[in-house]
């Protein structure tokens, strides 16, 4: 009776997840059990996105996902807002809007230089808030085999989007009115990138802002070449990686 027990393999331990905003990770429900899906539409993913993922890589994708409906209902919003009403710079910003970032930069580089210095910290402190540090995702992907995640790795104990960032106390205490919260944020983000796209590809249409998007892209696409360039060199010469130089520095 003991050798025939014996012979019976255990079933390995499914690791625990922490419960975060009343969500604990499901292994084995669509989406690992995220918010989101909406009748009648349901559990949507024709394409098998999600399917045979892990925990971690779905809640990557959701975070790409939530991050990327913000930026969108913002840039709605920027669009019809900024193509009829544009008082900084003394009016000097108009024309279509895929223009009006290129014409800030021109008008008032100290501006731009500060906007984007402030979207830099920004996404860094997204980035320490939420995800694992370089070194250690880059070794816990290789060790699990995790193709295209690029060194990305959340924390276990991090809800995607959650950053802490609610000046307003929208945020509920419910799990529940959480999770209504969260779906109706992912539906109005999925229908903004889809308005966004509309709005960008409707102002390519001016054939003066396509030629100097399309110089913009060159110029950005020469020095882009010889940054790489100058990474596969340095590699060469120093026999270190990017990320171990920069991290040498600091």
């Amino acid at each position: 009776m003991a050798d025939a027990d014996a012979d019976v393999e255990e079933e390995p331990a499914k690791p625990a997840w922490p419960t975060i905003n009343g969500w604990t990770a499901d292994p084995d429900a669509f989406c690992a059990g995220l918010p989101g899906a909406l009748s009648p539409l349901g559990d949507f993913d024709p394409a098998g996105f999600t399917k045979d993922l892990s925990v971690q890589e779905i809640k990557r994708y959701r975070e790409a996902e939530v991050t990327h409906g913000r930026v969108s209902m913002l840039a709605v919003l920027g669009y019809l807002v900024g193509e009829n009403f544009h008082p900084l710079f003394n009016g000097s910003i108009t024309g279509p809007a895929n223009t009006h970032l290129a014409q800030v930069q021109e008008t008032a580089p100290f501006f731009f230089a500060f906007l984007v210095a402030a979207i830099a910290v920004s996404e860094t402190t997204r980035a320490s808030t939420g995800w694992v540090e370089p070194e250690e995702a880059l070794a816990y992907n290789s060790q699990n085999e995790v193709k295209g995640a690029f060194g990305a790795l959340l924390r276990d104990n991090y809800y995607p989007g959650d950053i802490g960032f609610d000046p307003l106390g929208l945020k509920p205490n419910d799990p529940a009115e959480f999770a209504t919260m969260q779906t109706k944020e992912l539906q109005n983000g999925r229908l903004a990138m889809i308005a966004a796209m509309g709005f960008i590809v409707q102002n390519k249409n001016d054939p003066a802002e396509f030629a100097t998007m399309q110089t913009k892209e060159l110029q950005n696409g020469r020095l882009a070449m010889i940054a790489a360039m100058g990474f596969i060199v340095q590699e060469q010469i120093s026999g270190d990686t990017i990320l171990g130089t920069l991290g040498s520095l600091f």
